[in-house]
């Protein structure tokens, strides 16, 4: 049986992959897409339910997965408003505030929700590896990381970034609020043995890549995660939307879940 599936933000980059990618599957039926107001010529192109009110569409269709990549706020409402309908929500929105995090584990205690600030498979299978790796180095070894996106990125540094910086953070019993380094400049003196550098650079047409240093006395460790092309995301949520069908409230659902 194919599961229905809303695409938020349907002419944007992302939400554009997903919802062509939603139509080549077999698995899945594109029945809506979703654009704010002002935004919604064109949309009769994808030969669906079209909209500029995601509440308006839900109730055509029960229990549809609804996909969202918009926005922080965007994505919180939107979530808000698929718990109300009892509707799943995959969310793979970056730079969420510590308080929206929350905000949106409350919202997942009423409905469905699923969210990562990464969708790739790979990323997500380092956030299982890192800590190991970094637990077995020990604390001689400090952490680096150097994250690159395209020039259009709004949020520094990356989710993913803070997400891998977090796993590692973990890993050595600190906290990354305490230990995290955005930013060098100056007569710094010398690096504190506790800390997580993670330095941004934005440019081009990079679509994502994520490099984490362990440097220790006479050797060096480097781990490269690169995204070649925006469906390598697109695809992971199409994996979660699929997990996510016919599930229910009671805890905010990522990608570790799925695995």
């Amino acid at each position: 049986m194919s599961i229905s599936i809303i695409v938020m933000g349907a002419k944007g980059r992302m939400g554009s992959t997903i919802a062509g990618l939603v139509r080549a599957d077999p698995e899945l039926t594109l029945v809506g897409v979703v654009e704010r107001e002002g935004c919604e010529d064109g949309l009769d192109a994808y030969g669906c339910v079209c909209g500029t009110e995601l509440g308006a569409m839900l109730p055509e269709f029960p229990g549809a997965v609804v996909i969202d990549f918009t926005a922080p706020q965007v994505s919180l409402a939107n979530a808000r408003v698929c718990a109300e309908h009892g509707n799943p929500i995959v969310i793979g929105t970056t730079g969420l505030s510590a308080e929206e995090q929350a905000e949106l584990r409350a919202v997942a205690e009423k409905g469905p929700v699923f969210w990562s600030p990464n969708m790739s498979v790979g990323v997500n299978v380092l956030l299982k590896v890192l800590p190991e790796l970094t637990r077995a180095l020990g604390e001689s070894y400090d952490i680096e990381m150097v994250e690159l996106h395209h020039n259009q990125k709004k949020d520094a540094p990356s989710g993913t970034a803070l997400k891998l910086a977090e796993c590692l953070a973990e890993a050595r019993d600190w906290e990354l609020d305490e230990v995290g380094a955005y930013c060098r400049e100056g007569i710094i003196g010398a690096r504190p043995k506790k800390e997580i550098g993670v330095q941004t650079i934005r440019g081009g047409d990079v679509v994502g890549v994520h490099t984490v240093y362990f440097m220790g006395p006479g050797e060096r460790i480097e781990i490269t995660h690169q995204a070649h092309s925006r469906e390598n995301f697109a695809r992971g949520s199409l994996r979660a939307a699929k997990w996510m069908a016919g599930r229910g409230a009671g805890a905010l659902y990522s990608m570790q879940d799925m695995f």
